[in-house]
Formats: structure tokens, C-alpha cells, sequence
């Protein structure tokens, strides 16, 4: 579409453009590169979020800055080294957010036309929700539709990819008009789509598993505690997932990872888990991030690291990984499905 003069306008009044709508999907974030500083700038940014570590910033900011970030970016530095795209020199999670959009684009493009607009940004480091929302109103769109790439709700993921969002409209002249998208964990072109990626799995296995562990990110109790709803959803993933697949109710266990800092977090932690599966004769498990949208380090370093080390470990023998959603077809129309319905009444 292209600029148009506004009827009954005065000579040199500016042209407008045509009116647009913009989907916006965010992720968390990934760091430019896995040198020392890119890693410092990015876990800054990310711990410095107060929905992500919500201590004082007088008590939090001194142990953050003088002695997390002398260390942490080099060990995660090294970390994503090891899973980092070469080829396009960015990180997993970067790649496989644009192959998403990208997908979202077209379907989107056959329903709609260039009508709509589809972009993608991340929470922290690059694309910022900033720029692409500047970019989205540049272009002419007067409304736009906001969905964070988590299924579950959670401060420190969904409610922090909002407030980014809250905070870009801060600084525009003319704000469009805005939806956010609620959590979508109960869709059941989801549930199908995590139901389906399992036994496609387990399909190409020589031996069926002894149990399939749906490993969530944690948090620590305490938000649980204060009202957040993210265990419950997690829980009831789970479940949704079994009843999919019409297993029995010992046959996948939920588990939470990535634990960080002193806190409880929220348990059976992961690592643990697998290792106690292990010692007591399940030699053979595989495991699945229903949390995740896309793989990112914590699946595709932490899961295929440190999870499995401490399976394998602990007596283990078969640890299979199942990917997370990505860009598979069922994914994009499970969510092209939860797009298409929340702009209901703008197209």
C-alpha cells in the first residue's frame, strides 16, 4: 500500500498511510554474539529485568554487576558456542523466530492480503519491541495485535514481553490501537501439535520409552506463592498432553529446570528427576519442553548437556530429545488459529 493525501486536507498537509494491521510475535531474546561483552550486555539486560529477579535493585544490582557478571558471560558464552549458528553467526533461537514468522507471514498473506503486517522482536537484545513497533506504525499500521511466543502465562515471560511492548506505545505520537494475545497453553491445535511431535518421535525409536518427562522452565516457588499462574498451566499441559496421546497418568511427569540463585524454585527439578528415574530402573526416558516455543540454550545446551549427562550418569542408557515445535506446519496453523481469532471484528 502506498501514502495517500487525506481527503479535504489542506495544501502541505502531510500524506498519510494506508491503513494497516500488524501482528507483533516476541520472543525472550538471545545475545548478539557469544564473545565476553555481547554476553555481558545481554545478561545485564535480561537480570536486570525486575519481572525476572525481583529483589531491590540496592541489594540485587551490586551481586549482579560485580560478581555474576564477571563470570556468568564467559561460562555462557561458552555455552552457546556450542549450539550457535554459524552460518547465519546468531543464535538458535533467532533463526528458528524468523522461520516462524516467516510462515506466519504467508498464512497470514493468503488470508489477508498485504492488509496485514506480520514482524517479530525480542524482549531483549535485537529486534527490540521498540524499533519494531516504530516500524509497524511508520508503515501505517493503526492497530496492532501483540503475541508473546510462550503458551504460558508468567511474569517473567509473558508479563515482561508486555510491559516492553507498554513501554514502545509510551514513546509514539500516534498510538495505534492494541491487543494483546492471552496465553494459549489450553489450545487444542497446541495440545495436538505437542501430541503429535511425540509420536512422531517415538515412532522412529528402535524401544518405546519408560517415561516421557515434560520439562518446564522454573521459577521460583515464591511467585507461585504471590499468585502467578504458571505452575497450574504447566500442570495441566501435562495433563492435557496425556489425555491427547490416551496414556496412562504414570506415564509423563512434570518437571521444572534452569534453576538460578538461592530460592526454592518450583519442584521436581529436572536435573534431579532424571537422575532418580535412572537409579530406580527407567533406563530408557525421553523428555519434552512444552514451555518453549522455539529451542533455544536451555533445550538445546542444558537438556541435551546437563540434564542428560546426569541421567546417562546416574545409570541411564537412552536419552531421547524431543524438539520443541519450531516452525513444524501444525505449530504455525495452532497458532495462525489463536491469531486469526483475536483479531476477530479488525479483519
Amino acid at each position: 500500500m502506498t501514502d495517500r493525501a487525506l481527503p479535504h486536507a489542506p495544501e502541505g498537509h502531510p500524506r498519510q498511510r494506508e491503513p494497516k494491521i500488524g501482528i507483533l510475535v516476541a520472543n525472550l531474546g538471545t545475545p548478539e554474539a557469544t564473545d565476553y561483552w555481547s554476553m555481558r550486555h545481554y545478561l545485564s539486560e535480561f537480570l536486570s529485568d525486575k519481572r525476572v529477579i525481583d529483589y531491590p535493585s540496592w541489594k540485587w544490582q551490586p551481586i549482579l554487576q560485580l560478581i555474576i557478571l564477571t563470570k556468568r558471560p564467559r561460562a555462557k558464552g561458552r555455552d552457546y558456542d556450542t549450539i550457535w549458528n554459524r552460518e547465519r553467526n546468531e543464535s538458535p533461537l533467532l533463526t528458528i523466530t524468523r522461520a516462524q514468522t516467516d510462515k506466519l507471514r504467508k498464512a497470514a498473506g493468503a488470508l489477508w492480503g498485504d492488509r496485514v503486517m506480520v514482524e517479530f522482536s525480542m524482549r531483549y537484545g535485537k529486534p527490540s519491541t521498540e524499533s519494531l513497533v516504530r516500524k509497524m506504525v511508520d508503515a501505517g499500521c493503526e492497530r496492532i495485535l501483540f503475541l508473546p511466543l510462550y503458551p504460558h502465562y508468567a511474569g517473567a515471560t509473558w508479563a515482561t514481553a508486555n510491559d516492553g511492548f507498554f513501554r514502545a506505545l509510551m514513546k509514539e505520537k500516534r498510538q495505534p490501537a492494541i491487543r494483546t494475545v492471552p496465553e494459549y497453553f489450553e489450545e487444542p491445535a497446541y495440545i495436538a501439535a505437542l501430541a503429535a511431535s511425540v509420536e512422531r518421535a517415538y515412532a522412529d525409536l528402535p524401544k518405546r520409552p519408560d517415561v516421557l518427562v515434560a520439562s518446564y522452565h522454573g521459577m521460583p516457588k515464591r511467585y507461585l506463592d504471590e499468585g502467578d499462574p504458571y505452575h497450574c498451566q504447566c500442570q495441566k499441559t501435562t495433563r492435557l498432553l496425556r489425555e491427547r496421546l490416551g496414556w496412562a497418568p504414570d506415564a509423563i511427569d512434570t518437571t521444572f529446570q534452569s534453576v538460578f540463585g538461592p530460592e526454592e524454585w518450583l519442584k521436581p527439578y529436572t536435573v534431579k528427576h532424571v537422575a532418580a528415574l535412572a537409579q530406580a530402573g527407567k533406563r530408557n526416558i525421553a523428555v519434552i519442553s512444552p514451555a518453549f516455543s522455539a529451542d533455544c540454550i536451555e533445550t538445546l545446551e542444558e537438556i541435551q548437556g546437563e540434564i542428560r549427562e546426569a541421567f546417562l550418569h546416574a545409570g541411564g542408557e537412552s536419552f531421547t530429545y524431543i524438539p520443541c515445535l519450531n516452525d513444524q506446519d501444525d505449530h504455525i496453523a495452532a497458532l495462525m488459529g489463536v491469531i486469526t481469532r483475536n483479531l476477530a471484528g479488525w479483519v
